[in-house]
């Protein structure tokens, strides 16, 4: 059995070194730099599916008061009228102010059709104030 002594044990924990500091500080500027590319592409991926929802919500509740107009002869007064007579199964969140009661509609005098009687909601916007990828406010769309 051999004896261990103190050169021993100093030799076979001088062999063991971990890493130096240049070392993980190369790794961490690596790792910083990564990051930097990839969270604006993130954040621009997230802002792109936002808006292709909102596009998509408004299509369908556009579509919906065209289709309540047509069938009804006269406009919506509310978006709730397109949900109790079935046109929307629910109003949609606004994907912008993630809420469903702040969308803006626009209502005027005149009529689509020469059968309809009451003028009403003709159109929907987003209640948010943000301004989207192609410099128009989502207000706007």
């Amino acid at each position: 059995m051999q004896k261990r002594t103190y050169k021993s044990i100093r030799r076979r924990q001088a062999g063991e070194q971990g890493f130096t500091l240049v070392e993980l500080m190369v790794v961490m500027l690596i790792i910083g730099v990564l990051a930097a590319i990839a969270i604006p592409s993130f954040i621009a991926s997230i802002r792109a599916a936002k808006e292709a929802t909102l596009k998509e919500d408004l299509n369908v509740m556009r579509n919906a008061i065209d289709a309540y107009t047509m069938d009804k002869a006269k406009a919506p007064q509310s978006l709730d009228d397109l949900v109790q007579e079935g046109y929307l199964k629910a109003i949609p969140k606004d994907p912008m102010t993630h809420s469903s009661e702040s969308w803006v509609t626009s209502t005027d005098d005149s009529l689509q059709s020469i059968d309809q009687s009451d003028p009403g909601i003709n159109d929907v916007h987003s209640g948010s104030d943000e301004t989207g990828a192609d410099g128009q406010p989502y207000s706007s769309w």
